[in-house]
């Protein structure tokens, strides 16, 4: 089976907007775009295959660099009175919203999320900058009841790391980069971020938004490249705390770098996240969510997407044809495009992978392919990196499809017998970053939610990252939270101050 395609014609004002407002350099450093003195690379539109820009990405002396101007940056902002900080940070998020729809349409181009997807997340990124700003002035220690109150005084107080390095994914760049900027500023700290060279723009323009709201020149600076510019920021003896969001292998090397120096770390890693549905939830309702978050969001390309959903065996066939009958008209186009509900996955890397993925499925006999599985090419989209929203039936819990994250369009769907049958297949993966309950039974709802290992559980919808809430994964899904009081105090460390007379 094919999905609709898209033939309408890219939009041309949005897009050459984003074209137009393209970073020249590959680094941002105390206000000023740098050329960088890394790798060559030329990043293409993912929609179109067409070159946007061909440029040296940063390398070790712009990381260098963009620490060295860290450090006095955060001394001054350090320095600012609390209240200062909270309208220096109310003032960076109304710059980042009076300039939402380029940040937004240079999204779109460099990783091809549809814009109104693009638009929502800079919306919330927005929306985190002013939640932190209202922490600012806002950080209390305590007075712990130790000694005589006459003769003794023991406080508590807390400071902020110094220089943190943020590291984030291409998968959602405006929004990564706000659950780590927002909350590390509110506490004082100075950030260098690391975007991927796959999804370098909006970070870039984004520092730039930081110059033009006011916050010292070298709280924010930006560079883009590859593993080895993360390697070298995780070995700067000055980066006193690590906030990193990506796969498990990148995990694994910022961790062995932190641990080597005792820096602390948060770490937002793959998943592999369940949707649970019975019988007595809107089944044809469920069906087309599933479909639309497993699938047709992002195209896949989400770590706390559900992309595995269980079906209780009794509505099972139903929740596999309503599943089939949304993804059918899912429409494959330009992320330009209003019309479009799917964009393309982010370059032909991917794009191999996830159809050699798809294919070893197949000839293992993981599941029965019943929608989708090839490249999509039809509608002009060949030039692009187009794939099928891909569905598996009957899929086996034990095998790789499963069980390992593909991070594409690929939806597998697992029969279960009732709640404990559904848990045990939930939790059988080595990862735990979120689960997802459809049921009209509270009680119900609260016994899975309890019972499934994972840091998020959403019942019957899904939160999507709301600023006052703690996001974090559990096992393979990382340590660590983003959002609310509990993500602050991440980028925060605790003095106790003891004084006797």
């Amino acid at each position: 089976m094919s999905s609709a395609t898209d033939t309408t014609e890219t939009p041309v004002d949005v897009r050459a907007q984003a074209v137009d407002a393209l970073p020249p350099a590959a680094a941002y450093i105390a206000g000023t775009y740098r050329t960088g003195s890394g790798g060559h690379h030329t990043h293409r539109d993912p929609a179109t295959g067409e070159e946007l820009r061909s440029w040296s990405l940063s390398g070790p002396g712009e990381v260098d660099d963009a620490v060295g101007a860290a450090i006095p940056a955060q001394r001054e902002w350090q320095g600012l009175e609390p209240g200062q900080r909270r309208d220096a940070l109310l003032a960076l998020a109304e710059t980042v919203a009076a300039h939402a729809q380029t940040l937004a349409a240079l999204v779109s181009l460099e990783m091809g999320m549809p814009l109104r997807a693009s638009e929502a997340g800079v919306l919330a990124a927005v929306d985190w900058f002013r939640h932190y700003a209202g922490y600012a002035d806002k950080i209390e220690g305590a007075v712990p009841a130790v000694g005589s109150p006459s003769r003794t005084l023991d406080y508590t107080r807390y400071a902020p790391y110094g220089v943190v390095a943020a590291i984030i994914p291409w998968n959602g760049p405006a929004m990564a980069l706000a659950l780590k900027v927002a909350p590390a500023l509110a506490a004082g700290n100075a950030v260098v971020l690391k975007p991927s060279e796959l999804a370098p723009f909006s970070s870039l323009y984004f520092g730039s938004l930081v110059t033009i709201a006011g916050l010292p020149n070298g709280l924010v600076n930006v560079v883009a490249g590859g593993a080895e510019v993360g390697a070298r920021l995780c070995a700067n003896p000055a980066v006193a705390m690590i906030s990193f969001t990506g796969g498990s292998v990148g995990g694994r090397a910022v961790a062995e770098a932190a641990a080597a120096r005792h820096v602390p770390t948060v770490l937002e890693l793959g998943g592999k996240s369940a949707s649970l549905v019975f019988p007595d939830c809107n089944v044809d309702r469920t069906a087309k969510l599933a479909a639309i978050l497993g699938v047709a969001q992002n195209s896949g390309q989400g770590c706390f997407l559900p992309t595995r959903l269980l079906a209780q065996r009794s509505i099972y066939e139903r929740t596999v044809e309503a599943v089939v009958a949304a993804a059918a008209k899912f429409r494959l186009g330009s992320p330009f495009d209003p019309g479009t509900t799917m964009g393309p996955v982010v370059d032909e890397r991917a794009r191999e992978r996830i159809l050699d993925t798809i294919a070893a499925a197949e000839r293992r006999g993981d599941g029965r392919l019943v929608h989708g599985g090839r490249r999509a090419t039809g509608g002009g989209l060949a030039g692009g990196n187009f794939i099928e929203p891909t569905i598996f039936a009957d899929v086996d819990p034990a095998s790789p499809l499963a069980r390992d994250e593909v991070f594409g369009p690929v939806l597998a769907i697992i029969a279960f017998d009732d709640e404990a049958d559904a848990v045990e297949i939930a939790n059988g993966t080595s990862f735990g970053l979120a689960g997802y309950i459809w049921t009209s039974d509270l009680g119900r709802a609260h016994r899975l939610a309890d019972a499934l290992q994972a840091g998020y559980v959403s019942v019957n919808g899904m939160a999507a990252l709301p600023a006052a809430a703690p996001f974090g994964g559990w096992k393979a899904s990382g340590h660590g939270v983003e959002g609310g009081r509990h993500g602050l105090e991440e980028y925060l460390r605790i003095k106790n101050v003891h004084v006797q007379w």
